[in-house]
Protein backbone atom coordinates (compact mmCIF):
# COMPACT_ATOMS: atom_id res chain seq x y z
CA UNK A 1 0.00 0.00 0.00
CA UNK A 2 1.94 3.46 -0.96
CA UNK A 3 0.07 5.32 2.02
CA UNK A 4 -1.33 4.36 4.69
CA UNK A 5 -4.81 6.10 5.52
CA UNK A 6 -5.39 5.92 9.27
CA UNK A 7 -9.10 7.59 9.22
CA UNK A 8 -7.58 9.92 11.78
CA UNK A 9 -8.29 6.85 14.24
CA UNK A 10 -5.78 6.08 17.15
CA UNK A 11 -6.26 2.76 16.96
CA UNK A 12 -5.44 2.44 13.71
CA UNK A 13 -3.29 4.68 13.85
CA UNK A 14 -0.89 2.82 15.98
CA UNK A 15 -0.82 -0.23 14.47
CA UNK A 16 2.47 -1.16 13.53
CA UNK A 17 4.23 -2.03 10.08
CA UNK A 18 3.78 -5.92 10.36
CA UNK A 19 0.39 -5.45 10.64
CA UNK A 20 -0.16 -2.34 8.21
CA UNK A 21 0.82 -4.39 5.19
CA UNK A 22 -2.24 -6.36 5.17
CA UNK A 23 -4.38 -3.16 4.93
CA UNK A 24 -6.21 -3.00 1.55
CA UNK A 25 -8.46 -0.08 0.16
CA UNK A 26 -11.54 -0.36 0.82
CA UNK A 27 -12.09 0.90 -2.68
CA UNK A 28 -15.83 2.19 -1.70
CA UNK A 29 -16.51 2.96 -5.36
CA UNK A 30 -16.28 -0.97 -6.56
CA UNK A 31 -19.50 -1.50 -4.71
CA UNK A 32 -22.36 -1.67 -6.94
CA UNK A 33 -25.73 -0.97 -7.00
CA UNK A 34 -26.49 -4.43 -6.46
CA UNK A 35 -23.50 -5.08 -3.70
CA UNK A 36 -25.76 -2.31 -2.10
CA UNK A 37 -28.62 -3.95 -2.42
CA UNK A 38 -27.74 -7.50 -1.13
CA UNK A 39 -26.48 -5.67 2.17
CA UNK A 40 -29.83 -3.58 3.07
CA UNK A 41 -32.28 -6.87 2.05
CA UNK A 42 -29.92 -9.00 4.65
CA UNK A 43 -29.56 -5.82 7.09
CA UNK A 44 -33.80 -5.52 6.94
CA UNK A 45 -33.72 -9.11 7.83
CA UNK A 46 -31.06 -9.19 10.40
CA UNK A 47 -32.93 -6.09 11.89
CA UNK A 48 -36.77 -7.63 11.60
CA UNK A 49 -35.14 -11.18 13.12
CA UNK A 50 -32.34 -9.93 15.05
CA UNK A 51 -34.39 -7.33 17.24
CA UNK A 52 -36.02 -10.51 19.45
CA UNK A 53 -33.15 -12.64 19.52
CA UNK A 54 -29.84 -10.80 19.72
CA UNK A 55 -27.96 -9.47 22.67
CA UNK A 56 -29.98 -6.32 23.40
CA UNK A 57 -26.96 -3.73 22.78
CA UNK A 58 -26.97 -5.26 18.66
CA UNK A 59 -29.70 -2.41 17.38
CA UNK A 60 -28.64 0.19 19.37
CA UNK A 61 -24.96 -0.96 18.31
CA UNK A 62 -25.35 -0.69 14.87
CA UNK A 63 -25.78 2.97 15.33
CA UNK A 64 -22.63 2.94 17.10
CA UNK A 65 -20.60 1.12 15.06
CA UNK A 66 -21.19 3.85 12.25
CA UNK A 67 -23.67 1.53 10.22
CA UNK A 68 -27.06 1.84 8.98
CA UNK A 69 -29.28 -0.47 6.60
CA UNK A 70 -29.51 1.32 3.57
CA UNK A 71 -25.99 1.48 2.05
CA UNK A 72 -22.09 -0.71 3.08
CA UNK A 73 -20.77 1.59 5.49
CA UNK A 74 -17.86 3.57 4.72
CA UNK A 75 -14.36 2.67 6.39
CA UNK A 76 -14.20 6.75 7.41
CA UNK A 77 -17.92 6.48 8.84
CA UNK A 78 -17.23 3.67 10.77
CA UNK A 79 -13.84 4.35 12.55
CA UNK A 80 -15.27 8.00 13.46
CA UNK A 81 -18.01 5.89 15.05
CA UNK A 82 -16.10 3.19 16.81
CA UNK A 83 -12.88 5.83 17.55
CA UNK A 84 -15.69 7.26 20.21
CA UNK A 85 -15.25 3.83 22.05
CA UNK A 86 -11.85 3.50 21.51
CA UNK A 87 -11.67 0.96 18.38
CA UNK A 88 -11.01 1.32 14.85
CA UNK A 89 -11.39 -0.22 12.09
CA UNK A 90 -9.12 -1.35 8.54
CA UNK A 91 -10.18 -3.72 5.54
CA UNK A 92 -8.33 -6.91 4.49
CA UNK A 93 -8.38 -8.92 1.43
CA UNK A 94 -9.85 -12.07 2.35
CA UNK A 95 -8.63 -14.41 5.34
CA UNK A 96 -5.49 -13.05 7.19
CA UNK A 97 -3.69 -15.49 8.85
CA UNK A 98 -4.75 -16.83 12.03
CA UNK A 99 -1.82 -14.90 14.11
CA UNK A 100 -2.39 -11.38 12.06
CA UNK A 101 -6.00 -11.68 12.98
CA UNK A 102 -5.59 -11.85 16.54
CA UNK A 103 -3.36 -9.14 17.18
CA UNK A 104 -5.10 -6.61 15.19
CA UNK A 105 -7.75 -7.32 17.94
CA UNK A 106 -5.10 -6.97 20.61
CA UNK A 107 -4.75 -3.28 18.55
CA UNK A 108 -8.46 -2.88 19.18
CA UNK A 109 -8.95 -3.17 15.53
CA UNK A 110 -11.80 -4.69 13.74
CA UNK A 111 -10.35 -6.44 10.63
CA UNK A 112 -13.11 -6.03 7.68
CA UNK A 113 -12.88 -7.83 4.70
CA UNK A 114 -13.32 -5.32 2.14
CA UNK A 115 -15.79 -7.66 -0.80
CA UNK A 116 -19.22 -8.38 -0.23
CA UNK A 117 -20.77 -11.61 -0.82
CA UNK A 118 -22.51 -12.44 -4.14
CA UNK A 119 -26.31 -12.32 -4.80
CA UNK A 120 -26.52 -16.03 -5.02
CA UNK A 121 -24.59 -16.40 -1.30
CA UNK A 122 -26.70 -13.93 -0.20
CA UNK A 123 -27.86 -16.05 3.04
CA UNK A 124 -24.45 -17.37 3.85
CA UNK A 125 -20.64 -16.97 2.52
CA UNK A 126 -18.11 -19.17 3.88
CA UNK A 127 -15.86 -16.36 2.58
CA UNK A 128 -15.11 -13.17 5.12
CA UNK A 129 -17.26 -10.36 3.95
CA UNK A 130 -17.96 -6.45 4.84
CA UNK A 131 -21.88 -8.06 6.00
CA UNK A 132 -20.08 -10.85 8.27
CA UNK A 133 -17.11 -8.61 9.99
CA UNK A 134 -18.97 -5.52 10.05
CA UNK A 135 -23.09 -6.27 10.65
CA UNK A 136 -21.37 -9.41 12.60
CA UNK A 137 -18.98 -8.07 14.81
CA UNK A 138 -19.52 -4.43 14.78
CA UNK A 139 -22.28 -3.97 16.95
CA UNK A 140 -21.86 -5.61 20.01
CA UNK A 141 -18.19 -3.82 20.19
CA UNK A 142 -20.36 -1.41 21.92
CA UNK A 143 -20.72 -3.42 25.13
CA UNK A 144 -17.85 -2.61 27.26
CA UNK A 145 -17.56 -6.26 29.08
CA UNK A 146 -17.46 -8.04 25.36
CA UNK A 147 -14.74 -5.47 23.62
CA UNK A 148 -12.59 -6.27 27.00
CA UNK A 149 -12.81 -9.91 26.16
CA UNK A 150 -12.46 -9.42 22.33
CA UNK A 151 -8.91 -7.48 23.06
CA UNK A 152 -7.83 -9.37 25.75
CA UNK A 153 -8.29 -12.23 23.38
CA UNK A 154 -6.86 -10.89 20.74
CA UNK A 155 -3.26 -10.31 23.48
CA UNK A 156 -3.36 -14.16 24.15
CA UNK A 157 -3.90 -15.25 20.54
CA UNK A 158 -0.95 -13.15 19.15
CA UNK A 159 1.51 -15.04 21.61
CA UNK A 160 0.39 -18.71 20.60
CA UNK A 161 2.04 -21.09 19.30
CA UNK A 162 1.73 -22.48 15.64
CA UNK A 163 2.78 -25.39 13.70
CA UNK A 164 3.23 -25.72 10.00
CA UNK A 165 0.13 -27.78 9.63
CA UNK A 166 -1.96 -24.50 11.35
CA UNK A 167 -0.77 -22.75 7.67
CA UNK A 168 -1.08 -24.93 5.56
CA UNK A 169 -4.63 -25.27 6.76
CA UNK A 170 -5.18 -22.24 6.66
CA UNK A 171 -4.06 -21.80 2.98
CA UNK A 172 -6.13 -24.15 2.09
CA UNK A 173 -9.79 -22.51 3.65
CA UNK A 174 -8.31 -19.62 2.12
CA UNK A 175 -8.01 -20.99 -1.36
CA UNK A 176 -11.71 -22.45 -1.32
CA UNK A 177 -13.27 -19.72 0.15
CA UNK A 178 -11.52 -17.64 -3.08
CA UNK A 179 -13.10 -20.13 -4.91
CA UNK A 180 -16.44 -20.26 -4.06
CA UNK A 181 -17.07 -16.55 -4.73
CA UNK A 182 -16.35 -16.79 -8.03
CA UNK A 183 -19.35 -17.19 -10.16
CA UNK A 184 -17.47 -19.00 -12.62
CA UNK A 185 -16.04 -21.19 -10.73
CA UNK A 186 -15.23 -25.06 -11.76
CA UNK A 187 -17.16 -27.69 -9.98
CA UNK A 188 -14.02 -30.09 -10.36
CA UNK A 189 -11.76 -27.23 -8.91
CA UNK A 190 -13.86 -26.94 -5.59
CA UNK A 191 -14.27 -30.47 -4.94
CA UNK A 192 -10.59 -30.31 -5.49
CA UNK A 193 -10.10 -27.54 -3.30
CA UNK A 194 -12.48 -29.39 -0.31
CA UNK A 195 -10.75 -32.39 -0.76
CA UNK A 196 -7.69 -30.73 0.14
CA UNK A 197 -8.99 -28.50 3.02
CA UNK A 198 -10.28 -32.39 4.23
CA UNK A 199 -7.37 -33.71 4.08
CA UNK A 200 -5.33 -31.09 6.09
CA UNK A 201 -8.12 -31.12 8.67
CA UNK A 202 -7.97 -34.91 9.14
CA UNK A 203 -4.23 -34.75 9.43
CA UNK A 204 -3.28 -31.85 11.78
CA UNK A 205 -2.25 -34.11 14.62
CA UNK A 206 -1.67 -33.18 17.96
CA UNK A 207 -3.25 -29.38 17.95
CA UNK A 208 -1.58 -26.77 18.70
CA UNK A 209 -2.45 -24.14 21.07
CA UNK A 210 -2.93 -21.57 18.11
CA UNK A 211 -5.97 -24.33 16.72
CA UNK A 212 -7.40 -24.85 20.05
CA UNK A 213 -7.63 -21.41 20.88
CA UNK A 214 -9.35 -20.60 17.30
CA UNK A 215 -12.02 -23.37 18.91
CA UNK A 216 -12.80 -21.00 21.53
CA UNK A 217 -12.70 -18.09 19.30
CA UNK A 218 -14.72 -19.94 17.19
CA UNK A 219 -17.45 -21.03 19.88
CA UNK A 220 -17.72 -17.46 21.18
CA UNK A 221 -16.86 -14.65 18.87
CA UNK A 222 -18.22 -16.61 15.84
CA UNK A 223 -20.94 -18.69 16.94
CA UNK A 224 -21.68 -17.96 20.83
CA UNK A 225 -24.78 -17.32 22.74
CA UNK A 226 -25.39 -15.75 25.67
CA UNK A 227 -28.15 -16.31 28.86
CA UNK A 228 -29.45 -19.40 30.21
CA UNK A 229 -29.96 -22.58 28.15
CA UNK A 230 -33.59 -22.25 27.92
CA UNK A 231 -33.59 -18.73 26.71
CA UNK A 232 -29.71 -17.97 24.99
CA UNK A 233 -29.35 -15.21 23.22
CA UNK A 234 -27.19 -14.54 20.30
CA UNK A 235 -23.84 -12.45 20.41
CA UNK A 236 -21.64 -14.56 17.74
CA UNK A 237 -21.05 -12.35 14.14
CA UNK A 238 -21.51 -15.55 12.35
CA UNK A 239 -25.16 -16.14 13.80
CA UNK A 240 -25.51 -12.39 13.68
CA UNK A 241 -24.63 -12.17 9.91
CA UNK A 242 -26.34 -15.39 8.76
CA UNK A 243 -29.85 -14.98 7.68
CA UNK A 244 -30.35 -18.56 7.82
CA UNK A 245 -28.34 -20.19 10.74
CA UNK A 246 -29.84 -17.12 13.24
CA UNK A 247 -32.99 -18.77 12.73
CA UNK A 248 -32.31 -22.21 12.62
CA UNK A 249 -29.51 -22.37 15.49
CA UNK A 250 -32.77 -21.56 18.20
CA UNK A 251 -34.31 -24.39 17.39
CA UNK A 252 -34.36 -27.53 19.84
CA UNK A 253 -32.73 -30.05 17.74
CA UNK A 254 -29.37 -27.39 18.23
CA UNK A 255 -27.64 -28.91 21.63
CA UNK A 256 -27.08 -25.97 23.93
CA UNK A 257 -24.02 -26.84 26.57
CA UNK A 258 -22.98 -24.19 28.57
CA UNK A 259 -19.53 -22.36 27.81
CA UNK A 260 -16.73 -23.82 30.01
CA UNK A 261 -13.40 -25.01 29.26
CA UNK A 262 -14.57 -27.68 27.70
CA UNK A 263 -15.22 -26.15 24.65
CA UNK A 264 -11.71 -26.60 23.78
CA UNK A 265 -12.29 -29.91 22.75
CA UNK A 266 -14.70 -29.68 20.52
CA UNK A 267 -13.58 -29.07 16.56
CA UNK A 268 -15.77 -26.96 14.29
CA UNK A 269 -16.29 -27.03 10.29
CA UNK A 270 -16.70 -23.95 8.88
CA UNK A 271 -18.49 -25.40 6.03
CA UNK A 272 -21.33 -26.77 8.03
CA UNK A 273 -24.31 -25.90 10.39
CA UNK A 274 -23.12 -26.13 13.95
CA UNK A 275 -24.43 -29.55 15.58
CA UNK A 276 -24.13 -27.65 19.27
CA UNK A 277 -23.88 -24.23 20.45
CA UNK A 278 -22.43 -23.28 23.96
CA UNK A 279 -24.37 -20.67 26.25
CA UNK A 280 -22.17 -18.44 28.59
CA UNK A 281 -24.48 -16.95 31.55
CA UNK A 282 -21.92 -13.06 31.29
CA UNK A 283 -18.94 -11.96 29.03
CA UNK A 284 -17.18 -12.06 32.36
CA UNK A 285 -17.45 -16.10 32.01
CA UNK A 286 -15.59 -15.82 28.45
CA UNK A 287 -12.35 -14.05 30.01
CA UNK A 288 -12.19 -16.70 32.90
CA UNK A 289 -12.62 -19.47 30.52
CA UNK A 290 -9.61 -17.56 28.54
CA UNK A 291 -7.36 -17.36 31.46
CA UNK A 292 -7.86 -20.96 32.25
CA UNK A 293 -6.73 -21.74 28.82
CA UNK A 294 -3.81 -19.23 28.76
CA UNK A 295 -2.51 -21.14 32.08
CA UNK A 296 -1.63 -24.00 30.08
CA UNK A 297 0.10 -22.16 27.37
CA UNK A 298 3.70 -21.63 26.65
CA UNK A 299 4.11 -17.98 27.45
CA UNK A 300 2.96 -18.72 30.96
CA UNK A 301 4.50 -21.94 31.52
CA UNK A 302 8.15 -21.34 29.87
CA UNK A 303 10.60 -23.79 30.68
CA UNK A 304 11.01 -26.58 28.91
CA UNK A 305 7.79 -27.09 28.22
CA UNK A 306 7.97 -24.03 26.23
CA UNK A 307 11.21 -24.61 24.90
CA UNK A 308 10.24 -27.78 23.26
CA UNK A 309 6.68 -26.39 22.20
CA UNK A 310 9.06 -23.65 20.03
CA UNK A 311 11.32 -26.08 18.20
CA UNK A 312 8.30 -28.05 17.48
CA UNK A 313 6.29 -24.91 16.21
CA UNK A 314 9.56 -24.81 13.35
CA UNK A 315 8.37 -20.81 13.30
CA UNK A 316 10.09 -17.97 14.92
CA UNK A 317 9.53 -17.73 18.43
CA UNK A 318 10.72 -15.94 21.44
CA UNK A 319 12.07 -17.46 24.53
CA UNK A 320 12.00 -14.46 27.79
CA UNK A 321 14.66 -15.09 30.34
CA UNK A 322 13.77 -14.13 33.70
CA UNK A 323 15.93 -10.82 33.66
CA UNK A 324 13.78 -9.44 30.52
CA UNK A 325 16.08 -10.65 27.77
CA UNK A 326 14.35 -11.99 25.04
CA UNK A 327 15.67 -14.33 22.37
CA UNK A 328 13.92 -14.69 18.99
CA UNK A 329 14.89 -16.94 16.13
CA UNK A 330 13.94 -20.71 15.39
CA UNK A 331 14.98 -22.97 18.11
CA UNK A 332 16.61 -25.88 17.84
CA UNK A 333 17.94 -27.88 20.66
CA UNK A 334 18.37 -27.50 24.47
CA UNK A 335 19.42 -29.04 27.86
CA UNK A 336 18.16 -29.96 30.88
CA UNK A 337 19.41 -30.64 34.62
CA UNK A 338 17.87 -33.71 36.16
CA UNK A 339 14.86 -31.57 37.81
CA UNK A 340 14.23 -30.28 33.74
CA UNK A 341 15.41 -27.53 33.74
CA UNK A 342 16.79 -25.38 30.77
CA UNK A 343 20.50 -25.15 31.18
CA UNK A 344 21.83 -24.85 27.76
CA UNK A 345 19.88 -22.78 25.16
CA UNK A 346 20.24 -22.94 20.87
CA UNK A 347 18.85 -21.47 17.94
CA UNK A 348 19.24 -22.20 14.45
CA UNK A 349 19.64 -19.13 11.48
CA UNK A 350 19.11 -15.83 12.19
CA UNK A 351 18.05 -14.85 15.30
CA UNK A 352 17.57 -11.58 17.85
CA UNK A 353 17.91 -10.02 21.11
CA UNK A 354 14.95 -7.52 22.62
CA UNK A 355 14.37 -5.91 25.80
CA UNK A 356 10.61 -5.09 26.43
CA UNK A 357 9.54 -6.21 22.88
CA UNK A 358 12.15 -3.44 21.59
CA UNK A 359 15.61 -5.20 19.78
CA UNK A 360 19.03 -4.26 21.71
CA UNK A 361 21.61 -2.37 19.25
CA UNK A 362 23.70 -4.04 17.64
CA UNK A 363 22.19 -7.77 18.30
CA UNK A 364 19.68 -8.42 15.41
CA UNK A 365 19.76 -11.11 12.89
CA UNK A 366 22.75 -9.46 11.41
CA UNK A 367 24.90 -9.80 14.32
CA UNK A 368 23.42 -13.26 14.98
CA UNK A 369 22.91 -14.89 11.82
CA UNK A 370 23.88 -18.26 12.13
CA UNK A 371 22.48 -19.16 15.98
CA UNK A 372 22.35 -18.20 19.44
CA UNK A 373 23.47 -20.38 22.24
CA UNK A 374 23.64 -19.50 25.95
CA UNK A 375 23.57 -20.82 29.24
CA UNK A 376 19.94 -20.54 31.41
CA UNK A 377 20.39 -20.73 35.72
CA UNK A 378 22.64 -19.47 38.73
CA UNK A 379 26.34 -19.45 39.36
CA UNK A 380 27.26 -22.21 41.78
CA UNK A 381 27.62 -21.28 45.59
CA UNK A 382 25.33 -17.90 44.64
CA UNK A 383 22.11 -17.56 46.70
CA UNK A 384 21.15 -14.58 44.66
CA UNK A 385 20.42 -15.16 40.65
CA UNK A 386 22.95 -13.72 38.57
CA UNK A 387 20.81 -11.22 37.10
CA UNK A 388 19.94 -9.83 40.75
CA UNK A 389 23.60 -8.84 41.58
CA UNK A 390 24.79 -5.67 42.64
CA UNK A 391 27.67 -3.56 40.81
CA UNK A 392 30.05 -4.54 43.32
CA UNK A 393 28.87 -8.25 43.64
CA UNK A 394 29.77 -8.21 39.46
CA UNK A 395 33.11 -6.73 39.77
CA UNK A 396 33.99 -9.65 42.92
CA UNK A 397 33.43 -11.92 40.22
CA UNK A 398 35.42 -10.42 38.40
CA UNK A 399 32.73 -9.33 36.04
CA UNK A 400 33.90 -5.81 34.60
CA UNK A 401 34.89 -4.50 31.41
CA UNK A 402 38.74 -5.70 30.80
CA UNK A 403 38.88 -8.30 33.15
CA UNK A 404 39.43 -12.35 32.68
CA UNK A 405 36.90 -14.42 34.43
CA UNK A 406 35.33 -17.91 34.53
CA UNK A 407 32.21 -18.04 35.71
CA UNK A 408 30.48 -21.60 36.85
CA UNK A 409 26.88 -22.42 36.83
CA UNK A 410 24.96 -25.05 39.03
CA UNK A 411 24.99 -27.29 35.39
CA UNK A 412 28.66 -27.60 35.40
CA UNK A 413 28.68 -25.25 32.44
CA UNK A 414 31.72 -22.75 32.72
CA UNK A 415 32.41 -19.80 30.59
CA UNK A 416 36.01 -17.82 30.25
CA UNK A 417 37.31 -15.37 28.48
CA UNK A 418 37.85 -11.50 28.90
CA UNK A 419 34.64 -9.72 29.85
CA UNK A 420 34.11 -7.03 26.44
CA UNK A 421 30.35 -5.27 27.61
CA UNK A 422 28.13 -5.87 30.14
CA UNK A 423 24.29 -4.32 29.62
CA UNK A 424 21.85 -4.09 32.25
CA UNK A 425 18.30 -2.36 32.28
CA UNK A 426 15.80 -1.81 35.09
CA UNK A 427 18.43 -3.35 37.62
CA UNK A 428 19.21 -6.42 35.98
CA UNK A 429 21.53 -7.51 34.32
CA UNK A 430 20.67 -9.14 30.89
CA UNK A 431 23.34 -9.73 28.49
CA UNK A 432 27.64 -10.13 29.44
CA UNK A 433 29.68 -9.90 26.25
CA UNK A 434 33.68 -11.60 26.34
CA UNK A 435 36.09 -12.43 23.78
CA UNK A 436 38.48 -14.75 23.82
CA UNK A 437 35.71 -17.39 25.16
CA UNK A 438 35.59 -21.06 25.67
CA UNK A 439 32.53 -22.42 26.59
CA UNK A 440 31.80 -26.01 28.35
CA UNK A 441 29.59 -28.52 30.12
CA UNK A 442 30.40 -30.41 33.22
CA UNK A 443 31.85 -33.08 30.86
CA UNK A 444 34.18 -30.98 29.16
CA UNK A 445 32.95 -30.79 25.95
CA UNK A 446 33.33 -27.37 23.76
CA UNK A 447 29.65 -25.74 23.51
CA UNK A 448 31.67 -22.18 22.35
CA UNK A 449 35.41 -22.35 20.95
CA UNK A 450 37.16 -18.94 20.90
CA UNK A 451 37.83 -18.84 17.00
CA UNK A 452 34.25 -18.22 16.65
CA UNK A 453 34.12 -14.85 17.13
CA UNK A 454 32.44 -12.74 20.30
CA UNK A 455 29.94 -15.07 22.61
CA UNK A 456 27.12 -12.75 23.93
CA UNK A 457 25.95 -14.49 26.97
CA UNK A 458 22.28 -14.10 27.82
CA UNK A 459 21.57 -14.06 32.07
CA UNK A 460 19.05 -15.15 33.17
CA UNK A 461 18.15 -17.95 36.11
CA UNK A 462 15.09 -19.63 34.51
CA UNK A 463 12.98 -19.13 31.09
CA UNK A 464 9.99 -17.24 32.07
CA UNK A 465 7.78 -17.32 28.68
CA UNK A 466 8.03 -18.56 24.91
CA UNK A 467 5.68 -17.59 22.60
CA UNK A 468 5.41 -17.59 18.67
CA UNK A 469 6.61 -14.62 16.98
CA UNK A 470 9.86 -12.50 17.27
CA UNK A 471 9.59 -10.01 20.31
CA UNK A 472 10.20 -6.79 18.38
CA UNK A 473 8.43 -8.13 15.07
CA UNK A 474 9.08 -5.07 12.80
CA UNK A 475 12.84 -5.41 13.44
CA UNK A 476 13.07 -9.09 13.38
CA UNK A 477 10.25 -9.57 10.24
CA UNK A 478 10.93 -8.17 7.19
CA UNK A 479 7.28 -9.21 6.08
CA UNK A 480 5.18 -11.76 8.12
CA UNK A 481 4.18 -14.63 5.84
CA UNK A 482 2.00 -13.39 3.07
CA UNK A 483 -0.61 -15.16 1.42
CA UNK A 484 -0.04 -15.07 -2.76
CA UNK A 485 -3.92 -15.71 -3.58
CA UNK A 486 -6.06 -12.31 -4.10
CA UNK A 487 -9.43 -12.80 -3.69
CA UNK A 488 -11.27 -12.62 -6.87
CA UNK A 489 -12.95 -9.29 -8.16
CA UNK A 490 -14.78 -9.77 -11.51
CA UNK A 491 -15.34 -7.61 -14.69
CA UNK A 492 -18.62 -6.56 -15.43
CA UNK A 493 -20.66 -7.55 -18.95
CA UNK A 494 -23.29 -5.06 -20.72
CA UNK A 495 -25.58 -6.78 -19.27
CA UNK A 496 -24.52 -6.97 -15.76
CA UNK A 497 -23.76 -3.01 -16.52
CA UNK A 498 -27.41 -2.50 -17.21
CA UNK A 499 -28.91 -4.33 -14.53
CA UNK A 500 -26.72 -2.49 -11.74
CA UNK A 501 -28.46 0.69 -13.77
CA UNK A 502 -31.76 -0.75 -12.83
CA UNK A 503 -31.21 -1.40 -9.28
CA UNK A 504 -29.93 2.14 -8.51
CA UNK A 505 -32.37 4.07 -10.73
CA UNK A 506 -34.99 2.09 -7.74
CA UNK A 507 -32.96 2.69 -5.10
CA UNK A 508 -33.06 6.67 -6.46
CA UNK A 509 -36.63 6.27 -6.49
CA UNK A 510 -36.53 5.49 -2.63
CA UNK A 511 -34.24 8.38 -1.77
CA UNK A 512 -34.95 10.57 -3.76
CA UNK A 513 -38.77 10.26 -4.64
CA UNK A 514 -40.48 11.05 -7.49
CA UNK A 515 -42.46 9.89 -10.56
CA UNK A 516 -43.88 6.00 -10.60
CA UNK A 517 -43.77 5.96 -14.09
CA UNK A 518 -40.67 4.30 -14.79
CA UNK A 519 -40.49 1.76 -12.40
CA UNK A 520 -42.60 0.47 -14.88
CA UNK A 521 -39.87 1.20 -17.03
CA UNK A 522 -37.47 -1.26 -14.67
CA UNK A 523 -39.50 -3.97 -14.10
CA UNK A 524 -40.25 -4.24 -18.14
CA UNK A 525 -36.28 -4.13 -18.90
CA UNK A 526 -36.38 -6.85 -15.54
CA UNK A 527 -38.83 -8.69 -17.58
CA UNK A 528 -37.38 -9.08 -20.87
CA UNK A 529 -33.12 -9.14 -19.95
CA UNK A 530 -32.97 -10.55 -16.43
CA UNK A 531 -35.38 -12.86 -15.93
CA UNK A 532 -33.82 -14.55 -13.45
CA UNK A 533 -33.74 -11.36 -10.72
CA UNK A 534 -35.88 -11.87 -7.93
CA UNK A 535 -34.26 -8.98 -5.10
CA UNK A 536 -35.23 -6.08 -7.54
CA UNK A 537 -38.24 -6.97 -8.75
CA UNK A 538 -38.82 -6.66 -4.61
CA UNK A 539 -37.89 -3.27 -3.72
CA UNK A 540 -40.18 -1.96 -7.04
CA UNK A 541 -42.64 -4.08 -5.12
CA UNK A 542 -41.73 -2.85 -1.79
CA UNK A 543 -42.26 0.97 -2.95
CA UNK A 544 -45.68 0.56 -4.69
CA UNK A 545 -46.69 -1.26 -1.89
CA UNK A 546 -45.73 1.66 1.13
CA UNK A 547 -47.00 4.37 -1.17
CA UNK A 548 -49.97 2.35 -2.50
CA UNK A 549 -49.63 3.05 -6.09
CA UNK A 550 -50.00 1.08 -9.63
CA UNK A 551 -52.23 -1.64 -7.44
CA UNK A 552 -51.40 -3.77 -11.33
CA UNK A 553 -48.26 -3.14 -11.62
CA UNK A 554 -47.51 -4.41 -7.57
CA UNK A 555 -49.76 -7.16 -8.58
CA UNK A 556 -47.77 -8.60 -11.75
CA UNK A 557 -44.50 -8.36 -9.80
CA UNK A 558 -46.67 -9.62 -7.01
CA UNK A 559 -47.41 -12.79 -8.91
CA UNK A 560 -44.09 -13.35 -11.00
CA UNK A 561 -42.35 -13.43 -7.40
CA UNK A 562 -44.47 -16.22 -6.07
CA UNK A 563 -44.57 -17.92 -9.30
CA UNK A 564 -40.36 -17.93 -8.81
CA UNK A 565 -40.46 -18.76 -5.32
CA UNK A 566 -42.83 -22.13 -5.99
CA UNK A 567 -41.34 -23.04 -9.54
CA UNK A 568 -37.39 -22.41 -7.87
CA UNK A 569 -37.07 -23.88 -4.50
CA UNK A 570 -33.62 -21.60 -3.46
CA UNK A 571 -35.37 -18.47 -3.57
CA UNK A 572 -38.57 -19.69 -1.92
CA UNK A 573 -37.66 -18.57 1.81
CA UNK A 574 -35.66 -15.27 0.28
CA UNK A 575 -38.62 -14.20 -1.81
CA UNK A 576 -41.05 -14.97 1.15
CA UNK A 577 -39.11 -13.17 4.05
CA UNK A 578 -38.83 -10.24 1.41
CA UNK A 579 -42.69 -10.25 1.20
CA UNK A 580 -42.62 -10.44 4.91
CA UNK A 581 -40.44 -7.24 5.28
CA UNK A 582 -42.77 -5.15 2.85
CA UNK A 583 -45.51 -5.66 5.12
CA UNK A 584 -43.26 -4.96 8.47
CA UNK A 585 -40.99 -2.23 7.31
CA UNK A 586 -37.62 -1.97 9.65
CA UNK A 587 -38.06 1.43 11.51
CA UNK A 588 -37.31 4.91 10.01
CA UNK A 589 -34.24 6.32 12.14
CA UNK A 590 -32.35 2.91 10.95
CA UNK A 591 -32.62 3.94 7.65
CA UNK A 592 -30.71 6.93 7.83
Amino acid sequence: MSHFNNFNNPQVAALPGHLKQFIVDQHYEHYTPVDHAVWRYVMRQNYSYLKDVAYYPYIPGLLKAGLTIEKIPSLQEMNDALGKIGWGAVTVDGFIPPAAFMEYQAYRVLVIAADIRQLKHIEYTPAPDIIHESAGHAPIIADKDYHEYLSYFGSIGAKAMFSAQDFELYEAIRALSILKEMPDADEAEIKKAEALLAHRQESMGEPSEMSLLSRLHWWTVEYGLIGTLENPKIYGAGLLSSIGESVSCMKADIKKLPYTIDAVNYTYDITKTQPQLFVTPTFQNLIDVLETFADTMAFRRGGAYGLQKAIESKNTCTAVYSSGLQLAGTFKSFENDENGDPIYVRTTGPSALAINNKQINGHGKDHHKSGYSSPVGRLKGHAEPLENLGHGELCHLGIENGKETTLTFESGITVSGLVNNILTDNEKTQLITFTGCTVKDKKGKILFDPSWGVYDMAVGEKIVSVFCGAADKDAFEDITYKSTSGTYHPAYDVRTLELHKLYQQVRDRRHNGGEYGFLGNVWLRLQKNHHDDWLCALEILEILEHEEVEPELANEIRSFLEQKAAAEPEYKKLINDGFYLIKHPVEQKLVV
